[in-house]
Order: structure tokens, then C-alpha cells, then sequence
């Protein structure tokens, strides 16, 4: 059900929608409450929701986002809903890792009842040509129209499903797509265990892809770090070196440590299916579990989500094969406009 916005919250982290120039280049920079009212008087003649504006500080290009922000934006949101009746949210991030934050929100926001928007831009407002001011009140106007409770980019006049959205192009306005992926988990039917009302903490995710030449001394380094979880970006269909015995040693060993052993394919519309060749079913039986057709962006947000959580390996490897928001099931209602 869409929910039609009466009173939007505006947070404001930083990115180029508004930066300046600065003796280093373009980094960001505050005054923007004001430089938006501005806009919006000469830029928009439909209505747009009555909106509330608050800057997070620092304000950073998001190439340092963290996964400290991720939980300072979470506790932000969350506090709009619930102390300031705010009934949606868009958010005003830099592009370079906007993906990865939708990704993150998606599941640090499980029910929250409200929609949450995302978007940016590819050059400053103000600039010549810039895609600022329609990527903004195009989100506006769509929250005005109504927009469905949970996580949603909006781009180049298209609003996206969070937990599916990645960055494809850095040279023009249609950067961010969803890509066709096969998503076939089933989906969740509880979630009063995970939803947006239980804070979580930073955890340590590792990030892995297979590659002709991966040695077991590689995964063995990562293994040091005690990562709670490695998501490994398979080959295919969710292939790699299974005939070599050292790498596989190295990830059994490493799920025996407690690890996650999250697998995902690095094919830009691809899936995981362990069982269409024997490399994937060695895999799988080694520890490693299904992302399905999860992007990365998507993947690592629901591991932090539920990691941070202080979950234990088995439920983590649960929750992780489910569809907790439209990032693995396909269902119509769930993908955005």
C-alpha cells in the first residue's frame, strides 16, 4: 500500500548534490536548507510535501562512508518516524556508495512503516546541466504521489527497489539500474525478530572474490582478521577451485571458526545454484550458503544488518537464504516504479 507524505524529513549527508569547489576540488559543504528552499520556489510548480531538513555532521563525499554512518542514518530515520511523526524520509547521500547504504537501510528499516527514499546527483546543484534539483523533487514528487513502505532509490526519473539497485555508469545521469537477476527464495514469514526497532552494532565483513590464481594462504590472511562473515563472489552459478583441496580446507576450517560463508555470483545478472555443477555443490558443502541473485550492495547490508544484531552462525546462514524485503523473491509488489 502506497503511503502519500504529508510530513518528509529531509537528511542531508553530504555528496555532490552539495558540494563546492574547495582549493582540493569539489568536497561538501553545509548551507544547503537554505540553497534548497531557494530552488524550490524557481524549480517545482507541483506540490510537494511539507518537509523538515537536518544535516549530519560530518558531512562526507561518500567514498568514507562507514558502517558507523550506516547506524547514525538507521537511528536518524527511525527517530523521524517515531519522535518527530514524520511519515517518510528521503535522504541526500553522494553516489559512490549510495547503493551500498540502500542496501544497508533495507534491512536495518525491516517494517518500518514509512517509505525511505535515497537519491543524489552525478554533478553539484548549480552546476550547468546538473541532474540535482530533478533527482530531488523528482523524489518529492513521487513521495507526494505515494510511495510504498521501505527502501527506494530514486534516479534519472526512475525510483528503485533498494536492496537491488546498483551503481553501473560514473560519467552520466542514468548511473544507477536493477539489474534482471534470478531471485527464487522463499520469502520470510516472520520478522518481529529482526525489524527496525532492534539497534544494531559494527561488525567485520570481509569481501572476497574468486579469481584464476586464489591461493589458500589468500583466504587464510582474511581468515586472521576473524571476519564474522566473508562474502565470496563465485564464478557463474556459484563455481570456483573446488579441485583444490587446500582452498577448500581453508574455507571449512574458517566456517568451524564461526565464520559466514556467504556466496553470491560476481556476474552482473547473475545467481547461485550450487547444485548445476559438482565445483558449486563442493562449495556448498564446505559451509558456504545461497545469496541467490542478491547483488553485493544488497548482500553485505544483510549481513551487517543481522550480524550486528549479535546473531550466531546458524541463524545468520537462516535468515541470509530468506527474502526479508524483495531482494531475493520476485514479487511484482515489491518492485518499484
Amino acid at each position: 500500500m502506497n503511503t502519500t507524505v504529508q510530513r518528509l524529513r529531509v537528511l542531508y549527508t553530504g555528496g555532490t548534490i552539495g558540494m563546492q569547489m574547495s582549493n582540493d576540488g569539489l568536497a561538501p559543504a553545509g548551507g544547503f536548507e537554505a540553497r534548497l528552499r531557494e530552488a524550490q520556489r524557481s524549480f517545482s510548480k507541483q506540490a510537494l510535501p511539507e518537509w523538515s531538513f537536518k544535516e549530519l555532521a560530518p558531512l562526507l563525499d561518500s567514498a568514507n562512508m562507514a558502517q558507523r554512518n550506516w547506524l547514525t542514518m538507521r537511528d536518524e530515520i527511525v527517530a523521524a518516524y517515531e519522535k518527530d511523526g514524520c511519515d517518510a524520509v528521503l535522504v541526500l547521500h553522494g553516489t559512490d556508495t549510495l547503493a551500498y547504504s540502500a542496501g544497508a537501510l533495507s534491512f536495518l528499516l525491516l517494517d518500518l512503516p514509512i517509505p525511505v527514499v535515497l537519491t543524489g546527483s552525478m554533478q553539484p546543484a548549480g552546476a550547468a546541466d546538473s541532474d540535482a534539483w530533478p533527482n530531488l523533487f523528482g523524489a518529492m514528487q513521487a513521495l507526494a504521489e505515494g510511495v510504498r513502505p521501505g527502501v527506494h532509490v530514486f534516479f534519472n526519473g526512475r525510483l528503485m527497489h533498494g536492496a537491488r539497485v546498483s551503481k553501473l555508469r560514473s560519467d552520466a545521469p542514468d548511473a544507477f539500474h536493477v539489474l534482471p537477476r534470478r531471485r527464487e527464495a522463499s520469502p520470510a514469514r516472520t520478522l518481529a525478530s529482526i525489524d527496525f526497532q532492534h539497534p544494531r552494532s559494527q561488525t567485520n565483513i570481509a569481501i572476497l572474490p574468486l579469481f584464476p590464481g586464489l591461493q589458500a594462504h589468500h583466504i587464510e590472511a582474511l581468515a586472521t582478521s576473524r571476519p564474522q562473515a566473508l562474502l565470496l563472489e563465485c564464478y557463474g552459478s556459484g563455481t570456483g577451485p573446488s579441485d583444490n583441496q587446500e582452498i577448500l580446507a581453508a574455507l571449512r576450517e574458517a566456517h568451524r571458526a564461526g565464520t559466514v560463508l556467504a556466496a553470491i555470483s560476481q556476474c552482473p545478472n547473475g545467481h547461485i545454484a550450487f547444485d548445476t555443477y559438482a565445483a558449486g555443490s563442493r562449495l556448498r558443502d564446505v559451509g558456504l550458503v545461497s545469496g541467490g541473485g542478491m547483488t553485493r550492495e544488497a548482500a553485505l547490508g544483510k549481513l551487517f544488518a543481522l550480524l550486528g544484531m549479535g546473531m550466531v552462525q546458524k541463524d545468520v546462514e537462516h535468515w541470509f537464504a530468506q527474502d526479508l524485503c524483495g531482494e531475493m523473491h520476485d514479487d511484482p509488489n515489491t518492485i518499484a516504479r
